[in-house]
């Protein structure tokens, strides 16, 4: 399966209520993941988390589903292959 680096942003809102099921996903698939970077906004109970991602588009497909299903979670995705032309 083709190899894929992306980037992944996540808000999250109602950040107390949230945020340990968010980072439950985040633990699961910690092996596509590279780097993240998360700024809590805690005036508004907002969390802003941004994710470097490398795996295929199953993996990285199954971590974004995931968080997508939470309520109060938005995910979007940028992902562009690494196979050589």
């Amino acid at each position: 399966m083709e190899k894929k680096v992306g980037i992944v942003g996540i808000v999250i809102r109602e950040r107390q209520k949230n945020a340990s099921r968010v980072n439950a996903i985040l633990s699961a698939h910690s092996d596509i993941i590279i780097g993240r970077m998360g700024l809590p906004q805690r005036h508004e109970d907002i969390g802003l988390i941004s994710l470097f991602v490398e795996g295929n588009t199953d993996r990285i497909g199954s971590l974004t589903g995931k968080l997508g299903t939470i309520e109060g979670v938005t995910v979007k995705s940028l992902l562009i292959s690494l196979s050589v032309e």
